[in-house]
């Protein structure tokens, strides 16, 4: 039998990074097609399938929200394994970005809107129907473009087996929360280290902190509560063929109890799942401190 092509199917938000992360793609070896037409999708997976080309093996695919859902309907061939990736940033970011770049929206070349603004929106709404558990979101309103080549490296590097993995995010509630989280949890309940004064300098990455919150007692009895909720959690989200899921620790700034849990949470899983871990805001929290 045959090995399966590969089909990572890129859409989202315009301004959110498609081109981004279809240039990021292409340097990791995928054969990379942006603005195909539409109404010749039938012969584009026709080709997939039956070429012996080896740059259709591992194809990557941009389209806009006007023709996401028709892609997403026709990547159907029994040859064919598809992965859809899907780009979100946050109205502020995209608005930003529009003005900075000075490029006009999709929807407004098309005269289906008349503001930006108003852009945004409906193509929020034409996505909101198609949106699955299973697509990996990303939320680059805060992403740096390394830091998404590390993720979509992490994610679509070629391999033959599918994994599951997690990805571990420590964040600080007074920077906003980050938006491509599966499951959200808020330890700012547990004893702070903040309030000790010798202990405000240091980080959850500093055993004194680490040790300070982990080893309390509501610590202990949260985390026994949570792990049994977790173990079984991603062991179903596993059986259920979802290939990443992000977990995102967070509490007020971002520098000692969420960093401690994630990396208790980093160390607990890493053994047995794909594990990735990020403290977003560790720095902005030391610098402010």
């Amino acid at each position: 039998m045959e090995e399966q092509k590969q089909v990572v199917l890129v859409s989202g938000m315009s301004g959110a990074g498609k081109s981004t992360v279809t240039r990021i793609l292409e340097d990791m070896g995928y054969h990379c097609i942006d603005n195909f037409p539409v109404q010749m999708i039938s012969l584009l997976v026709d080709m997939i399938e039956t070429s012996n080309d080896p740059r259709y093996s591992n194809v990557a695919i941009a389209t806009s929200a006007q023709d996401f859902p028709e892609f997403l309907r026709s990547l159907k061939g029994e040859g064919i394994s598809v992965r859809v990736l899907f780009l979100e940033a946050n109205d502020t970011t995209l608005m930003a970005r529009y003005k900075s770049t000075r490029r006009i929206h999709p929807l407004l070349l098309s005269n289906h809107v008349n503001t930006l603004e108003e852009a945004i929106a409906v193509e929020r709404q034409m996505f909101q129907r198609y949106i699955q558990d299973t697509f990996i979101t990303i939320d680059t309103s805060h992403v740096t473009e390394k830091e998404l080549r590390e993720r979509i490296g992490n994610q679509f590097g070629k391999r033959k087996v599918p994994l599951f993995s997690i990805s571990f995010i420590s964040f600080g509630y007074k920077y906003g929360v980050p938006m491509d989280a599966d499951l959200m949890i808020d330890v700012r309940f547990l004893p702070n280290p903040y309030w000790e004064v010798e202990l405000r300098p240091f980080t959850g990455n500093d055993p004194i902190i680490y040790e300070y919150v982990i080893e309390k007692e509501e610590t202990q009895e949260f985390l026994r509560r949570l792990i049994s909720f977790t173990d079984y959690a991603f062991e179903q989200y596993s059986k259920e063929g979802k290939n990443h899921f992000t977990v995102a620790i967070g509490c007020t700034g971002g520098q000692h109890r969420s960093v401690s849990i994630t990396n208790y949470l980093f160390d607990h899983y890493k053994d047995e799942y794909k594990c990735y871990k990020e403290h977003r805001d560790i720095k902005e929290a030391m610098d402010n401190e």
